[in-house]
C-alpha cells in the first residue's frame, strides 16, 4: 500500500507547512457526498491519531485514516495550476467514474 507525491505536490505541501509554522504532515481522506458517492479530503495534521496509517514521499509525511485507506491505496498526489485556478489533484487507480463537476468519484 502507498500514496506518493509528486515533486511539485510535494514541494508545495513543505511551502505550506512552514508558513504555516506547524504540522506533522498532509492528511488525506475520502468523506461520502455529491452524486458519485465519495469526495477526496485534504487537510494539514498537526498530529496523528489512533490508527492513523504515514506513507513518507519526498520528506512530507502523508497521514491516512483506516477507512480512507482502502479507497486511496495506489494513488498520486499532484499540485497544479491551470489558468488563474490551482490545486491539488488525485490521480487514483480506484477511481471508477468520477461525476461530470469533478467534485465526486466511485470505485
Amino acid at each position: 500500500m502507498s500514496i506518493t507525491l509528486t515533486d511539485t505536490a510535494a514541494d508545495r505541501v513543505k511551502t505550506f507547512l512552514a508558513k504555516r509554522g506547524k504540522g506533522v504532515g498532509l492528511r488525506v481522506g475520502v468523506r461520502t457526498t455529491g452524486c458519485s458517492g465519495m469526495a477526496y479530503v485534504i487537510e494539514f495534521a498537526d498530529e496523528l491519531e489512533e490508527g492513523d496509517t504515514v506513507f513518507e514521499d519526498k520528506g512530507v509525511k502523508v497521514i491516512v485514516n483506516p477507512k480512507s485507506l482502502v479507497y486511496l491505496d495506489g494513488t498520486e498526489l499532484d499540485f497544479a495550476r491551470e489558468g488563474l485556478n490551482e490545486g491539488f489533484k488525485f490521480k487514483n487507480p480506484n477511481e471508477k467514474d468520477r461525476c461530470g463537476c469533478g467534485e465526486s468519484f466511485s470505485v
